[in-house]
């Protein structure tokens, strides 16, 4: 028993820990009928329906034949990675972050495996999830504290790309110099067979699932009806695909949900939010994204104030630093750890490493365009 629960804390280590300060947070905000507003449903709805499509894409063989498709165009290590990280960035302008990275990180993961280029996994998918971070920073449905600041401070489109768009070209330049060089240069073909794919009824299936997930994420389709169909979808054709869902990685949103909307209710911590907001709002939104992640803290402190260009740009600069300052970023640590023989430590040092270099470039960048 003993044995289960620590190889269990070990595998869901990010849950225990979000669990646990979850917990904390309710001796100070004790539990009550607002807990009921805390959670988002409709990004874990969507979080869940596109697991649930990845995982019948696997199924059918799409990401195998996806993989053998892309390296019969591009041989050079160089470009595979440029287009890897490119695809991310460009995609999360307009799916958002999380939903970019949960499309292309299982995608990434089986390359790599296939060219046996474990080395490279971890820059990788760090970069990636930075790529997603940024790149999603570039306009107002990119992530939702993006929309939300947007909608809140009545923005033009002038006004809010005249913040996000010198970032984000800066971020292109940075990230498409360093992906250039991720990967070797020469790529081991031989180890990559060409597979095929059957246009069959599962593999439509499944497109059409994906498209209406894109139609939930445009909010053209509602996000419970998505959920029921996929649901209903799943049952009927692959029962199997539900262990493919990290249902552990929506728990862990739960908990953070929990310890974003219970900081915000408390005073003391509402009172220090504001008296640093007076001194720098640009660092004050930053450090509190690197704790109650982003979406939350553009939520908290627009409501202390009016700069709503240091406030879109912390928001968004700050959603580079810890695991937990972007949420998105927990989908590609959570993705990773699922892996065989993956190495936790090596991934969070070297995602820490890389967020808090780009982070300080970003600072020091706007500060000097302001």
């Amino acid at each position: 028993m003993m044995f289960k629960i620590k190889a269990f804390i070990k595998k869901e280590v990010v849950l225990c820990i979000s669990l646990l300060c979850a917990v904390a947070t309710m001796f100070f905000v004790p539990p009550d009928m607002q807990y009921t507003s805390y959670i988002d449903f409709r990004v874990l709805c969507l979080l869940f329906s596109l697991m649930a499509v990845v995982a019948g894409f696997k199924a059918v063989g799409a990401f195998k034949w996806l993989t053998s498709e892309l390296l019969s165009r591009i041989k050079n290590g160089h470009i595979l990675g440029f287009t890897s990280v490119m695809l991310v960035f460009f995609s999360s302008m307009f799916v958002t972050n999380d939903v970019a990275l949960l499309i292309f990180v299982p995608f990434t993961i089986g390359l790599l495996n296939e060219l046996q280029l474990k080395k490279s996994m971890i820059p990788m998918l760090v970069i990636q999830t930075v790529a997603a971070n940024l790149g999603s920073m570039a306009t107002p449905v990119g992530n939702p504290q993006n929309l939300f600041l947007y909608s809140n401070y009545d923005l033009s489109i002038g006004e809010f790309f005249s913040v996000t768009l010198p970032l984000t070209v800066l971020s292109f330049l940075v990230l498409g110099a360093v992906s250039f060089f991720i990967l070797p240069k020469q790529l081991n073909q031989s180890l990559v067979s060409g597979e095929k794919i059957s246009i069959n009824k599962s593999l439509i299936i499944y497109l059409v699932l994906f498209v209406l997930c894109l139609f939930t994420v445009f909010k053209i389709v509602p996000y419970y009806i998505t959920t029921v169909i996929i649901l209903a979808t799943v049952i009927i054709i692959d029962k199997k695909l539900f262990k493919d869902i990290d249902f552990m990685l929506l728990l862990t949103f739960v908990c953070f949900f929990v310890i974003s909307e219970n900081l915000g209710r408390i005073d003391a911590v509402k009172d220090f939010l504001s008296s640093l907001l007076s001194k720098n709002t640009l660092l004050s939104c930053i450090g509190a994204s690197q704790v109650i992640s982003n979406v939350p803290a553009a939520v908290l402190l627009s409501g202390f104030t009016k700069d709503w260009r240091s406030v879109l740009a912390g928001v968004n600069i700050g959603g580079l630093g810890t695991p937990v300052a972007s949420l998105a970023s927990l989908i590609t640590l959570k993705l990773y750890m699922r892996q065989k023989n993956a190495k936790s430590l090596k991934f969070i040092a070297v995602f820490s490493l890389v967020n808090v270099v780009g982070l300080l470039m970003l600072i020091g960048f706007y500060s000097l365009i302001l």
